[in-house]
């Protein structure tokens, strides 16, 4: 039973990795798309690991049955040649043996390991949005170690939302005030109620080391924000508040006109902005 419990977990999370990266971007939810190799030749391991396991269940099987023949047979030869005390003796090493199968055989509870292999093959899990992102403070921005260029003259300006972050309290030139910028990402709800936020998570190598960035977004053009996890372009200038260039001023925009985008295949980067086509 071990075995067999071995064996399938091993090849449908070989099968599993095998889907994700092979027949589509599914595996982008989880890792860069450096790792996508990587993630191939683990699943081809995993798979042969699993048909390898299945081929040794088979021949420990037969030589267990072999074994069983044998021992019928020097049972038969004690039960004719043996007095009662050895056929005793016999059967109570037999029954130690019988004890230690038992005691090294698979929890029934280990089945339920096969849930979640079975879930990558059949229904991959959602990729990180709102729900992570309202839950984790924003990445800080690091330090701006060279000066800033000029701002090209284009407007609405697209930048990132790490960038508009360092222009906003970092560039003591002040060039972003009075700018209208375009920023992407996707929707996370202000618990407080007052606007919301676009957000961008950033993966340095998978989703368990991802970090996020916000900016604080007022006004949207309606009454309601818009839904949590909505892809959007954002076009506004920057909410005045603190002193501009320094960190007492925050990463926030005057929304002035918000238009839904689809999701980058590649989400969880700080890109440059989508034009909305």
């Amino acid at each position: 039973m071990r075995r067999l419990l071995q064996s399938l977990l091993l090849k449908l999370t070989g099968l599993g990795l095998l889907r994700i990266t092979l027949f589509d971007d599914t595996y982008l939810r989880y890792v860069k798309p450096g790792l996508r190799p990587v993630l191939i030749a683990s699943g081809v391991v995993l798979l042969l690991l699993g048909i390898a396991a299945a081929f040794s269940r088979t021949g420990n099987g037969g030589h267990a049955h072999d074994d069983h023949d044998d021992h019928d047979g020097h049972a038969s030869d004690d039960h004719d040649g043996h007095t009662d005390g050895g056929h005793e003796a016999h059967a109570h090493d037999g029954q130690e043996g019988h004890d230690g199968h038992d005691h090294s055989g698979t929890p029934k509870i280990a089945w339920l390991l096969v849930l979640p292999a079975l879930s990558l093959l059949l229904f991959a899990p959602p990729a990180l949005g709102a729900y992570t992102a309202a839950r984790s403070g924003a990445k800080p921005v690091a330090m701006q170690k060279k000066g800033f260029e000029p701002l090209p003259a284009t407007s609405p300006l697209p930048l990132t939302l790490t960038d508009f972050t360092k222009r906003v309290q970092q560039d003591r030139s002040r060039a972003i005030q009075g700018r209208t910028v375009r920023l992407t990402g996707f929707v996370t709800p202000d618990a407080t109620g007052d606007g919301w936020y676009l957000t961008r998570i950033i993966f340095t190598c998978c989703a368990a080391d991802s970090q996020t960035v916000k900016i604080h977004v007022y006004g949207s053009g309606s009454a309601e924000p818009p839904a949590a996890d909505t892809w959007l372009a954002v076009t506004g200038t920057w909410h005045p508040a603190g002193t501009l260039g320094t960190t007492s001023a925050p990463a926030a925009l005057d929304a002035r006109l918000t238009t839904p985008i689809a999701q980058p295949i590649n989400a969880f980067t700080d890109d440059l902005p989508i034009t909305p086509g």
